[in-house]
């Protein structure tokens, strides 16, 4: 399910894993490729993806139930929450979904159960992990590596052969400078500008980016 190719999933339905904000903007990604999302499991019946795009809710996250036939694709924002739920489902279903207005290198490699939003930028040689969220007008630049289930928030650029280990947030509008190495399990503020390595699991903030205190 990429690109136009959505619409060639012939009978293989698509399940939404969460019903939050991320996931309106992927059930309209794929319904504008021509698929409709056959169903979202989520905590909240009342989970906003049913009430505006009238999305059928197949039940909490804990009651996950897919068919051979069937694909998936986490549509929750929160990493913790992600990981978690990621470790439950297989491998082997998971949609990678890139919107129709979104670039991507021939050369760049991406794995599977990645969202690529509309405007977002992957250049060459780039290398995207599993489950990961390139969102709207990201820029991930030449040679750059980005971790398992990272969110590279809307706005945010990685200068050329950054490396982002898993399960890292880059906020939005945030800046990281060309080579630089950000752990694993991480926070980079929204607006930060990082200008050198930052260790695994630390947050930082600000301009330059430092530890928040």
């Amino acid at each position: 399910m990429e690109g136009s190719n959505m619409a060639s999933a012939g009978n293989r339905k698509l399940m939404l894993i969460g019903g939050g904000g991320h996931a309106l903007v992927v059930a309209e990604a794929v319904q504008a490729a021509g698929v409709q999302p056959a169903g979202f499991y989520d905590d909240s019946p009342e989970a906003v993806l049913g009430q505006r795009l009238g999305v059928p809710y197949l039940g909490p996250l804990a009651s996950v139930s897919l068919r051979d036939e069937d694909l998936y694709i986490v549509t929750l924002g929160d990493i913790a929450l992600r990981r978690r739920i990621q470790q439950s489902l297989p491998y082997d279903l998971a949609a990678t979904i890139i919107h129709a207005e979104a670039f991507v290198a021939p050369s760049a490699t991406l794995g599977t159960g990645i969202f690529v939003a509309p405007k977002a930028m992957i250049h060459s040689f780039a290398a995207i992990d599993d489950h990961c969220i390139i969102n709207s007008g990201a820029i991930i630049e030449h040679e750059c590596a980005v971790g398992e289930n990272s969110h590279i928030a809307p706005g945010a650029v990685l200068g050329g052969g950054v490396r982002v280990g898993a399960h890292t947030l880059i906020g939005m509008g945030a800046r990281v400078l060309p080579g630089v190495r950000i752990g694993a399990g991480c926070v980079i503020g929204a607006g930060a500008v990082v200008t050198r390595d930052v260790a695994g699991d630390s947050t930082v903030v600000g301009v330059p980016a430092r530890p928040r205190v």
